[in-house]
């Protein structure tokens, strides 16, 4: 089964997600932060990342600009979950063709996400 990395600060949101994704029989892992999150990404494959966008000492809009800058990360796809309208998110994130979705986490049930990283994942 595939496995996801949620990076996000909000430690309520990643026990409720894990929960889910493991229940759905995925494997799941976690950082904190976007400096975490690389971190974690250079040493574990992963199939597909959920990233947060306002986080502490790295955001998800840095993170994601690093990400790409690497072997492991320039070609992983991501899924935006946050709360942040996607109005406001970075351009650079609207322009990322691997940001294959923008979930605003009060908008969508933690079912609702699972379906979209397993419609994201079979495609």
């Amino acid at each position: 089964m595939a496995k996801i990395a949620l990076i996000e600060d909000d430690m309520a949101i990643v026990q409720m997600y894990r929960m889910k994704f493991e229940a759905e029989g995925y494997d799941v892992v976690t950082a904190g932060d976007g400096q975490a999150g690389l971190t974690l990404l250079s040493n574990t494959n992963v199939d597909i990342v959920l990233l947060d966008l306002m986080m502490p000492n790295m955001n998800g809009d840095e993170m994601l600009e690093e990400l790409r800058k690497t072997d492991y990360g320039k070609n992983l796809p991501v899924i935006i979950l946050t709360n942040m309208g996607e109005n406001e998110a970075p351009n650079s994130i609207k322009q990322d063709e691997l940001v294959k979705d923008f979930i605003l986490k009060a908008s969508m049930t933690p079912k609702d996400v699972a379906e979209t990283v397993a419609g994201v994942l079979d495609s």
